[in-house]
């Protein structure tokens, strides 16, 4: 199961440093209209795919993430993909491993209900495989 071949990109995450700036302008200015809200994030319904913003000191905190990478002027974009199963993703997380991916952060829960995996390119674009774990509007700050 390789991604280019089996896998559609879902979502495109914008790290945003003000995050109710950007959501304002995203909804306000451009006429998106908010799908999802929760600690650090929004997305918004598209045609295909989803635009996600998210809070990038919260990204961060929480994955771990190099903030030398996301200084003032660097390119702050994450495409994701969105996995069936917690098994999916672990299957998918092993055969990039094989294939010489190296991942930042190995597939765990993250409390946004979500089970996620972390990678970047060769030009240090950051990349998330991610499933839901139930419910997806279902956030836990703990």
């Amino acid at each position: 199961m390789v991604i280019g071949k089996s896998k559609a990109i879902s979502d495109i995450c914008l790290m945003c440093r003000n995050l109710e700036k950007s959501i304002d302008f995203y909804q306000q200015s451009l006429g998106f209209t908010l799908r999802r809200r929760a600690e650090g994030f929004a997305d918004f319904e598209t045609q295909g795919v989803v635009l996600a913003l998210w809070d990038i000191n919260h990204f961060c905190e929480h994955v771990g993430y190099n903030t030398q990478d996301t200084a003032p002027g660097s390119h702050k974009v994450m495409n994701a993909i969105e996995l069936s199963s917690c098994e999916e993703l672990d299957q998918l997380y092993c055969e990039l491993t094989e294939r010489a991916v190296t991942f930042i952060k190995a597939p765990k829960s993250y409390p946004w209900n979500a089970y996620c995996a972390y990678f970047n390119d060769p030009d240090n674009n950051l990349w998330e495989l991610y499933c839901w774990m139930g419910d997806p509007n279902d956030y836990h700050t703990s």
